[in-house]
């Protein structure tokens, strides 16, 4: 038996990184996935090597009416729709007075704006289910600031509050949680250094000394997503190897 036997699982920005490797981790625990993302021939391409139990469909996080159109692809593939999965993201590097007006709202369009529309398409179709789960996804950037990452942060951080107001709305049946990871080897972090570059290197000054994988990303999903976490709505999951508990001043 699979710890998501039954379940119908929509994940956004599923075709690569974080999110490819929750749609494979919660198949193979017996989900049916939906994954969601604008990357057409990647997404494509992961779902058909996930065989009858994944679908995908091209979703822009920012747009309602996808947002509609793609719960509703999941009800009609699948029955219903019992979790969500707010993976989708993007990452802009850029001193305050360099960030234009355009470059800091695309961010919060896709990582902000975009979570309150899966919630807000995705929550009556999982309450119509009967119950179920979303999990936001955050970051520990959402704890802590960083330089050149006002964008990023300013969403990382609203996303921890929208994940609290959304559990205490759709309480009790529905549970909302947040992930916060903090470096993660995927296509967001691996693109910004060279292709030879150790993806260890700037994470010696945390206690487990490395960057963080995809599958440990996944696995926490997964506990979010299953009953392992019956007791548990509202909350943030760090998964950062230390990094918080090694940030220190002056």
């Amino acid at each position: 038996m699979g710890k998501l036997d039954g379940r119908v699982v929509m994940i956004t920005g599923a075709a690569r990184g974080q999110g490819a490797e929750e749609a494979r981790l919660f198949v193979s625990e017996g989900a049916e996935v939906v994954l969601a993302d604008v990357l057409d021939d990647l997404g494509e391409a992961v779902a058909k090597q996930l065989g009858d139990a994944a679908r995908y469909v091209h979703l822009d996080v920012t747009e309602e009416a996808q947002w509609d159109a793609a719960a509703d692809f999941a009800v009609a593939e699948f029955g219903k729709l019992d979790g969500l999965i707010n993976n989708a993201g993007i990452l802009r590097f850029n001193p305050i007075e360099q960030t234009t007006a355009e470059e800091y709202l695309k961010v919060v369009m896709v990582n902000q704006v975009g979570v309150f529309l899966g919630l807000r398409a995705c929550l009556p179709r999982i309450r119509a289910a009967g119950a179920g789960t979303v999990v936001n996804t955050a970051s520990v950037d959402g704890f802590a600031a960083m330089p050149w990452l006002a964008s990023y942060v300013s969403t990382k951080f609203a996303v921890r509050g929208l994940t609290k107001v959304a559990a205490l709305e759709a309480g009790p049946h529905i549970r909302v949680n947040c992930i916060c990871p903090g470096g993660v080897h995927t296509p967001m972090i691996t693109s910004l250094s060279a292709p030879d570059a150790d993806p260890d290197a700037g994470f010696g000054g945390i206690p487990l000394k490395r960057v963080g994988t995809a599958a440990e990303v996944a696995k926490a999903a997964l506990f979010l997503t299953s009953d392992d976490s019956s007791y548990c709505t509202g909350a943030d999951f760090v998964l950062d190897g230390g990094a918080l508990a090694a940030v220190h001043f002056g």
